[in-house]
């Protein structure tokens, strides 16, 4: 996902640092279902969605909500008139958003890109840059942090958190899925020599 911002600034939501090598990208947006929140501080609706995706993105990424974060990320989109009006609205929202630096004309072509005509809108994305969902505004007011199972089954992600450490130092992957596989084969595999084990005990 971060080459969709390769060659790009974005400024993340503590004290104003920048985001801009690929390293630090890839480390705030790769393997995550990411989220392009279109918004501004003016728009009666916007002012109305905000604190509900702030809930929405706390319940599944802050540690005081969830034993482990969940792989998501967020790119605030402002259409708001000034840099001041961009800051106070990120200062009331989570560290852990990024956003375009305000003036950027790339704000626009990702409007265009993504057949933003209207806010608010949230543009749901996999780590290809794949879009799962146009606009899911309707569904985060709807569902809820519940919505977020079917992004991430969408997005075929890896939960790096369940593999096992040799799977990080052995690891050529064939396809997305290959790692699951092998921690589920490894698993069986230590079952049946579980209870080969224990035959030869009862005999």
């Amino acid at each position: 996902m971060a080459a969709l911002f390769a060659g790009r600034l974005l400024v993340a939501n503590r004290e104003r640092d920048e985001v801009e090598t690929e390293r630090e990208l890839g480390r705030a947006l790769d393997n995550k279902v990411l989220l392009l929140y279109f918004g501004s501080a003016r728009c009666p609706r916007c002012r109305r969605f905000a604190p509900l995706l702030r809930d929405f993105f706390l319940r599944l990424t802050d540690q005081r909500h969830v034993e482990r974060a969940s792989q998501l990320g967020l790119v605030y989109v402002s259409r708001d008139e000034t840099e001041e009006q961009q800051s106070a609205f990120l200062r009331t929202m989570p560290r852990r958003w990024l956003a375009v630096p305000f003036g950027d004309a790339f704000k626009r072509e990702l409007e265009l890109r993504f057949a933003v005509s209207e806010v608010p809108a949230v543009v749901v994305l996999k780590p290809s840059g794949e879009v799962i969902t146009g606009n899911a505004v309707e569904e985060i007011q709807r569902l809820g942090p519940a919505c977020f199972r079917s992004w991430q089954e969408a997005a075929e992600l890896v939960d790096r958190n369940f593999l096992l450490a040799e799977d990080f130092d052995n690891w050529t992957r064939r396809s997305i899925t290959d790692p699951i596989r092998r921690l589920k084969y490894k698993l069986d595999k230590k079952k049946n020599k579980e209870r080969k084990e224990e035959g030869e005990e009862s005999s």
